[in-house]
């Protein structure tokens, strides 16, 4: 079966990926399961989290995405991520001064969130067209002081932090700038590159974690704000119900998206954060991110049955949530 472009389907990663993980150790409490954003390792009497990502679909800002990308999984677990590693991987005949800006982003991105970069490679390699930055973030806590993506329960409020598809309405606004000026106002696509600064979520991870009653976090990532939802489901083995009406999304990514035919829902979406909260305590959460000017929205809640996936929309039709099959990105890059 050919492989769409993106992150493989779950079946890929339960039939073969998963049934090839090394030996077992001990130390190991977290390790690979789907909609689990990184691996829990304990040592001594502490837990270090960690967790990897490429940044494969941007070209203006990758070094500052492989950095924020990164910690933004290892603050989904109500951790600060404190640790990073890179791996580029450039096109052969790439200038120095290409490699000179990436690690120009990553170290200012690093700084930003008081982040050491302690160890790396970068080559040049044959048979890519356009740069691969590996990350690998890793943040330290105490033993069992943290959340995962798979402990949401039914009767759970779902919270949405800021919106739908910020990642990729920076890369797309900054990658295709030249195609989406001949229709949109260069006021529209500067506010839109500008997204690339709130594609942090370690602020609001961890001051949703300490506000307390936070059950599980999970970044959108690849697959957007759909995917993210399904994930963080998949992860818990519940269901789910989200109004489409209560998910933000910035006129600028409906705009962008509009003009390339895509889906806001399915646009990769870093920068967002889903949250799984006990009832009483969503409002509280939402509050307290909205006095540091995070906003915030409950866009729905968790069910009992796994297999409801409900999008109630904008006129009220219940429908499917819609599962990705491929990140709406890609969709949109290929366009010349």
């Amino acid at each position: 079966m050919a492989l769409p472009s993106g992150k493989v389907p779950i079946q890929v990663l339960e039939n073969i990926i998963f049934k090839h993980l090394g030996a077992k150790r001990k130390e190991v409490i977290l390790g690979p399961r789907v909609g689990v954003d990184g691996a829990v390792v304990e040592v001594g009497n502490k837990a270090l989290i960690t967790s990897i990502d490429p940044i494969t679909g941007a070209l203006e800002r990758i070094g500052w995405l492989v950095v924020n990308v990164n910690a933004n999984d290892i603050a989904t677990f109500g951790v600060r991520p404190t640790l990073f590693s890179s791996c580029m991987l450039l096109p052969q005949g790439t200038a120095e001064t290409t490699i000179e800006n990436i690690s120009k982003q990553m170290d200012t991105a690093a700084k930003k969130l008081e982040i050491a970069i302690i160890s790396g490679h970068c080559e040049t390699t044959p048979g890519i067209t356009r740069p691969i930055i590996i990350g690998t973030a890793m943040g330290i806590t105490e033993k069992n002081h943290y959340v995962t993506s798979s402990s949401a329960k039914p009767g759970n409020s779902l919270i949405l932090t800021k919106g739908a598809g910020i990642e990729g309405t920076a890369i797309l606004a900054t990658d295709k700038k030249a195609l989406l000026k001949k229709r949109l106002s260069k006021a529209l696509l500067s506010k839109a590159t500008s997204f690339f600064e709130s594609i942090s979520i370690v602020d609001e991870a961890v001051s949703a974690f300490e506000t307390g009653g936070v059950m599980a976090m999970h970044d959108p990532t690849e697959g957007g704000v759909a995917g993210g939802i399904h994930e963080i489901a998949d992860a818990s083995g519940v269901g789910v119900k989200v109004f489409e009406a209560k998910i933000p999304v910035c006129e600028e990514t409906v705009k962008i998206c509009k003009f390339f035919n895509i889906d806001p829902l399915q646009l990769i979406g870093s920068g967002a954060l889903l949250i799984a909260a006990k009832h009483g305590f969503a409002g509280k959460i939402v509050e307290t991110l909205e006095k540091r000017g995070i906003k915030a929205s409950i866009i729905g809640e968790f069910l009992k049955k796994p297999d409801e996936r409900i999008l109630v929309s904008k006129n009220g039709t219940a429908k499917p949530l819609i599962r990705p099959l491929s990140d709406h990105l890609w969709t949109a890059l290929e366009r010349e």
